[in-house]
């Protein structure tokens, strides 16, 4: 990427709204210069007479034939106090792709620069206005399709999860500057770290760690979509439940035994959550080589879903072994209008005493809404947590894995009683893979990685 991003010292420019036409696009500007660049196509009350956070009706023209643009709302936020750090000015145009295109080639000709994927949210960070892991959660907020995804975007926007990083990177560099003082005073033996606070503070943190690490499971599945894996013998009536929660055709429905051999797939939203569903193969013995990939596959998707919908056919039931349900698990009792299902109920009850259960009829709405229900509330239970931060990034859960086994190294050289110098080394290596979570240390190369994924006016 070009050095000049590092300096921020030219002004860029973007369409910050959706492509495609609207009743109103919003033109980004942002730079020293982003006053003087826009007044070079302004018709109006004089730009650097404007307050920040004011807007103001006024035309943008072309220079070079006098024609009026578009009839436009400027609105300026004016340095320090703005996203980026800087000048801001965002121009509310009318939705035309003409227009919007033609205003960002005035603005060029004028003096600005396109800007690159995510290079408003890169200078806000290089200005120090939000740190790396908030400038991620931009992003975040931007993608978010669900309610509960939109409150964790929001909630490390708002600094919570940065707060936890900080809060443990500071008590290991209380920690590093003890050892240093150590190895300052070597000579003379001297122990400013006393060996049972830091292992007993280390294992503290250890578990900390872990904790916010292990929930990236959930804070991916809550931002990707929640895996629920539709499982069950042949015939149970698997795909004709997808359809009916997708609330379209999606899985072909036949008397067929086999007739699924493998995973479909569809998200659809339910409440606060969005959910990806997952019919899967029929479990049944078979010869047929493909059939046995498909069964196989479900296996594999139901030991990786979040929830377990359990279809058993109550006119011809299949039961699983006991020892392969875990809490995950529904039971669907299917086809309950053409045989009574009470003794399938008692059944399951006494087997399987710690799932729910409940009977339905794939064709009825009354039914498939009971159970959209019955699926929201056990979502809410498993996936909420006020009280704790969830990880939803990928490269947040790696650096927080790498800083517990640099803590744990430390935990084991301390038993082992190696010298000082070796157990700092493994404290500075702690820090260094926490700080990189919030930006206290970083390299070109990340932030290139990070903020290619943005679009091109965040």
């Amino acid at each position: 990427m070009n050095q000049e991003i590092y300096d921020n010292s030219d002004t860029i420019c973007a369409i910050s709204t959706p492509g495609g036409v609207g009743g109103i696009a919003v033109i980004r500007v942002s730079g020293a210069d982003a006053g003087p660049v826009v007044s070079k196509i302004w018709k109006g009350a004089e730009i650097d007479l404007f307050k920040s956070h004011t807007a103001h009706l006024g035309q943008l023209f072309d220079p070079e034939s006098g024609d009026v643009i578009d009839e436009v709302v400027l609105t300026i936020f004016r340095s320090p106090n703005s996203f980026t750090g800087e000048t801001v000015i965002e121009l509310g145009v009318h939705g035309s792709t003409w227009i919007q295109g033609r205003v960002v080639q005035l603005l060029s000709e004028a003096g600005a620069r396109l800007a690159l994927p995510g290079e408003f949210t890169r200078r806000a960070f290089l200005n120090g206005k939000i740190d790396l892991a908030e400038a991620e959660a931009v992003g975040d907020l931007i993608a978010s399709q669900s309610k509960s995804a939109h409150r964790l975007a929001i909630s490390q926007l708002k600094g919570a999860f940065s707060k936890r990083i900080d809060s443990l990177r500071d008590e290991l560099l209380q920690l590093a500057c003890l050892m240093e003082l150590e190895l300052d005073f070597a000579e003379e033996e001297v122990e400013f770290a006393s060996r049972d606070k830091l292992r007993s503070l280390t294992t503290a943190i250890v578990d900390e760690v872990g904790k916010l690490a292990s929930s990236f499971r959930r804070g991916n599945a809550i931002k990707r979509g929640i895996p629920v894996a539709i499982i069950g013998a042949t015939n149970a009536g698997k795909s004709s439940l997808l359809n009916e929660l997708l609330e379209e055709n999606r899985a072909i429905v036949s008397s067929i035994h086999g007739t699924t051999r493998d995973v479909i797939e569809d998200v659809v939203t339910i409440k606060d959550f969005m959910v990806r569903f997952m019919d899967t193969a029929g479990l049944r013995k078979t010869d047929d080589e493909i059939e046995q990939l498909g069964i196989e596959r479900s296996r594999v998707v139901a030991d990786k879903a979040s929830i377990v919908l359990n279809v058993i056919d109550a006119s011809s039931p299949v039961y699983p072994e006991v020892e392969s349900i875990d809490s995950r698990y529904i039971f669907v009792i299917n086809k309950r209008d053409i045989v009574p299902v009470d003794q399938i109920v008692k059944f399951v009850q006494e087997h399987y005493p710690s799932n729910k259960i409940i009977a339905i009829t794939t064709n009825s709405t009354k039914d498939i809404e009971m159970l959209r229900e019955l699926l929201f509330e056990t979502l809410r239970a498993e996936m909420t947590d006020n009280n704790e931060v969830t990880v939803t990034n990928e490269r947040h859960a790696q650096a927080l894995f790498a800083a517990a086994n640099h803590l744990q190294a430390l935990l084991a050289n301390l038993d082992a009683g190696i010298p000082t110098d070796l157990l700092a080394q493994d404290l500075r290596d702690a820090i260094s893979t926490l700080s990189s979570i919030t930006g206290q240390i970083t390299t070109p190369t990340i932030l290139n990685q990070i903020f290619a994924n943005f679009c091109i006016g965040k």
